[in-house]
């Protein structure tokens, strides 16, 4: 017997797919609908096996799911949760995948009681720069990481049924607050991108011949969709702030040391950042 008896997926993109692939591969729902604006995603989120059935009618597609998983972009999470909680029933959870939580969790919270009582944030710490259905993987989260992130409001219940969801699904849960899980993906996450947005803008487009791997595997996340990551720094825009001072400080400390031909302490620092990247093991 399936663990849910019907999952509903808020926007049917690469992690909303990879979320109903691996439902209905693990058999863990009796039925996964899409929920989304536009009828030719969904289409195609059908043809790729993400979901069973799909709908752009946002109030028939949450009504009766026993969890909705709400993977639109950050600014339209809050909303859409609000929106969905309004309609499930009392026993029903819902959660979400967002990049940011501290903006989401705040606003949830601002609504009724019973809202923030059956919600808690997620972000599953996976994906790449694609998007869309047809890139999703049923195995995209097996190993992850997925934060959750509870909040005083949170019922203890609430916390471990969604942590048993991600687990159900092969992540490994981690729990932190709203504005931890934001500083740390300030710096883990949100700053790479941004690094790696300045690097490819910077770049003389008629030196693009010459650009090998290196280039290439550092401004890769810099494909990305732009509105999406407009809207996430936004949101986090306090802890992105504080963490690219320190890169520009680091930046500045380098540039120093090459005006003035410091190759020791240049050889450090790059030591120190190979231990560094050396110890994450891929």
């Amino acid at each position: 017997m399936p663990a849910y008896r019907t999952v509903a997926i808020v926007g049917v993109g690469l992690i909303g797919g990879s979320i109903g692939l691996a439902l209905r591969q693990r058999k863990l729902a009796g039925s996964v609908i899409g929920i989304g604006r536009r009828q030719t995603s969904l289409d195609k989120a059908i043809a790729c096996g993400a979901i069973d059935h799909s709908t752009t009618d946002f109030e028939s597609g949450v009504a009766g799911a026993d969890i909705v998983i709400v993977a639109t972009p950050v600014d339209s999470v809050a909303d859409d949760v609000c929106r969905a909680t309004a309609i499930v029933d009392e026993a029903a959870l819902v959660t979400d995948v967002g990049s940011t939580k501290g903006a989401i969790c705040s606003a949830v919270e601002s609504s009724p009681t019973a809202v923030a009582e059956r919600f808690v944030g997620s972000h599953p710490l996976a994906g790449n720069h694609r998007s869309g259905p047809e890139h999703a993987t049923a195995d995209l989260l097996e190993g992850k990481t997925v934060v959750v992130t509870p909040t005083p409001k949170t019922p203890g219940p609430t916390t471990e049924r969604i942590a048993q969801f991600w687990e159900a699904l092969g992540a490994q849960v981690q729990r932190m607050s709203p504005e931890q899980h934001d500083q740390a993906l300030a710096v883990t996450s949100h700053l790479p991108h941004l690094v790696a947005s300045a690097l490819a803008a910077c770049t003389p487009p008629e030196w693009l011949p010459l650009a090998a791997t290196g280039w290439a595997d550092t401004t890769r996340i810099a494909a990305a969709d732009p509105e999406l990551w407009t809207a996430i720094f936004s949101q986090n825009k306090q802890a992105v702030s504080e963490t690219l001072a320190g890169l520009i400080e680091q930046l500045t400390k380098l540039q120093t040391e090459l005006n003035e031909e410091n190759w020791t302490q240049i050889h450090d620092t790059l030591q120190q950042a190979k231990r560094i990247r050396d110890a994450l093991g891929n």
